[in-house]
């Protein structure tokens, strides 16, 4: 299903209604398809084999994974070494 923007914005309460029994919703500008609303996937993966207690899924990782890679670290990565 499509609609335009204006339509989106009147009709959300129900558009999320069709959305959670599994619809997809495209939402266009000008005709345009510039969106869509989908449902949310129920699962996705869990760190810390399965745990789903976000505190000890951080220290299962370690502090340091979000640093940045050294310029070594990133060339050797985007050459497949």
């Amino acid at each position: 299903m499509q609609l335009n923007v204006h339509e989106a914005k009147t009709q959300l309460s129900r558009l999320l209604g069709m959305v959670e029994q599994g619809e997809s919703i495209v939402i266009a500008r000008n005709g345009k398809p510039v969106a869509e609303l989908v449902p949310l996937r129920k699962k996705g993966i869990q760190l810390g084999a399965g745990r789903k207690d976000p505190e000890v899924n951080r220290r299962a990782i370690g502090g340091a994974w979000w640093k940045a890679m050294s310029d070594g670290e990133a060339d050797d990565f985007f050459e497949g070494r």
